[in-house]
């Protein structure tokens, strides 16, 4: 029977999704080209991905997992971190009903970590407000947090088989370059002209393998660096292959100088024990668990390490009585807008208050550091500082 349901609201959601599309696109801009679906299923059906953990299935929060982990990441990264969240939360009801804490400790080192809290959100609202079932209709999917409208029509296509459009950054690739697109894709104008484009070329049956084709063409063929041309079946038709164009194709974003920013590190260790903040929801690494820290202009020279000691000696006066300083190995981050230089500190203290001064402080085992939901960099740090240590094991 379920199954039966699930069928019934994928061929609704086909239904309503043909009567929007070209309300809400403008369809009849660009032809349809069946050609082109036809080519791309073929090859998927052949040559494309087949026994990826997520795929082979209609449950939704299986997909639904598996499209966010893949934004911006790729398959190797994802899959270890999607088999462990489905070992720990088998279900989006187990998901929805864990400590934030434990979710983000499973996330950590995957990056951007906004993706991790929406998920816990998302998994809570499909509890809470959906009956624990992800809709088989995008347009409600999109309503959930973390979920766009291209990660949407994925998870319902591959879940319900609706026919709906994908533009993730590896569609966009293989449009700039199979229909010649000489301009950035980020600019809303060309992103409009290629949601079009996506919608107007959907195939009316096989969508899941359309889908997953255009996926693979992108991760696999018609990679960034040194695309696979000769194998590609749309290489026939492609303008950037015809004209010797891949290496331009697609336009990309015009460089603009990374910006550099500097802080310190403060790593209080006592009795076993390391001092830990918890980093605001919003910003970089936000909701883990990290080392308090103390804004720099830029890398601290001679005459502006006395002055930054002082601050972070100060500091952990808070918490004890310091008994040594030493300055660890400087690392640095590279962020999507930023990068950060990052000079660590090391204070160990010879007596602790009974009390953490702050709300958002706790004190942590170093022996659970490398399970702790900490910024990569930051786990990196502390486990090679504790790595031959009796504490750590």
């Amino acid at each position: 029977m379920k199954r039966v349901v699930v069928a019934e609201a994928g061929k609704a959601a086909v239904k309503k999704s043909k009567a929007v599309l070209s309300e809400k696109d403008n369809v009849g801009a660009i032809a349809p080209d069946p050609d082109f679906s036809r080519a791309v299923i073929a090859w998927q059906k052949q040559h494309g991905r087949h026994a990826l953990p997520w795929q082979n299935t209609r449950d939704a929060y299986r997909v639904w997992l598996s499209e966010i982990m893949l934004q911006q990441t790729q398959v190797a990264a994802v899959i270890p971190y999607y088999l462990r969240f489905l070992e720990s939360f088998p279900t989006v009801a187990d998901l929805a009903a864990a400590p934030s804490e434990q979710v983000m400790a499973h996330w950590s080192g995957l990056g951007y970590y906004s993706r991790a809290r929406n998920l816990h959100r998302c998994a809570q609202i499909v509890m809470a407000e959906h009956g624990g079932q992800f809709s088989a209709d995008p347009a409600v999917l999109e309503t959930l947090p973390g979920i766009g409208r291209s990660t949407a029509a994925a998870i319902s296509a591959f879940s319900y088989g609706t026919r709906a459009a994908i533009l993730d950054g590896n569609v966009k690739r293989v449009f700039a370059r199979v229909f010649g697109i000489d301009r950035f894709p980020g600019e809303k104008a060309v992103e409009n002209e290629m949601w079009q484009r996506a919608v107007a070329l959907l195939p009316d049956q096989d969508v899941e393998a359309y889908t997953q084709g255009l996926m693979d063409l992108g991760a696999t063929l018609c990679t960034r660096n040194r695309p696979d041309c000769p194998r590609c079946p749309l290489a026939n038709r492609c303008v950037a292959y015809q004209t010797g164009r891949t290496a331009e194709l697609p336009v990309r974003k015009p460089k603009k100088a990374v910006p550099e920013r500097y802080a310190s590190m403060l790593a209080i260790v006592h009795d076993g024990q390391i001092l830990l903040e918890q980093r605001p929801d919003q910003g970089i690494w936000g909701g883990l668990l990290s080392l308090p820290e103390f804004a720099t202009t830029s890398l601290p020279a001679s005459e502006q390490t006395l002055d930054l000691q002082a601050r972070m000696t100060a500091f952990a006066k808070r918490f004890g009585v310091p008994s040594s300083m030493a300055r660890l190995q400087d690392f640095s981050h590279g962020f999507t807008h930023f990068k950060l230089h990052v000079v660590p500190y090391r204070v160990d203290l010879q007596k602790r208050t009974h009390s953490v001064a702050q709300d958002d402080a706790l004190w942590y085992p170093v022996a659970r550091l490398a399970d702790a939901p900490l910024p990569a960099p930051v786990k990196k740090l502390l486990v090679a500082l504790f790595a031959t240590s009796d504490l750590f094991s």
